[in-house]
């Protein structure tokens, strides 16, 4: 299993930009997806972003499509969340996951929890003027 931290978060004004990064140790990080969840307070985790172990393939929900970019480098076991066009919705607590799984299962079932085995311990993202 992948260790992950995040790192990025803070306040920005609706419709700027921020961009989250995740950190990774541990063996064989090129082997792992990568996803990406928010939790905003009294509301359901979301599983919003997957991007695939060798960074060709990416997945994501329609509340973000066309907004928010995940990438990765395998060079630096480093993700990025590229996240533009931000809306007070988007303020949430986001959190980094890792999972070993295949990448056509990714395709179907990257929003959910249980298809990843490592979790970051998050970063605060505030959307507000």
């Amino acid at each position: 299993q992948l260790q992950l931290v995040e790192s990025g978060g803070g306040l920005v004004q609706p419709g700027g930009s921020l961009r989250l990064s995740c950190a990774a140790s541990g063996y064989g990080f090129e082997s792992y997806a990568i996803g990406w969840f928010r939790q905003a307070p009294g509301k359901n985790r979301e599983g919003f972003a997957c991007v695939n172990d060798r960074g060709s393939s990416t997945n994501y929900a329609d509340s973000v499509k066309g907004r928010f970019t995940i990438s990765r480098d395998n060079t630096d076991n480093g993700v990025l969340l590229q996240m533009n066009s931000l809306k007070p919705e988007d303020t949430a607590v986001y959190y980094c996951v890792s999972g070993a799984k295949s990448e056509a299962y990714y395709k179907v079932y990257y929003y959910l929890g249980s298809s990843y085995d490592s979790w970051g311990q998050g970063t605060q993202v505030s959307v507000s003027s």
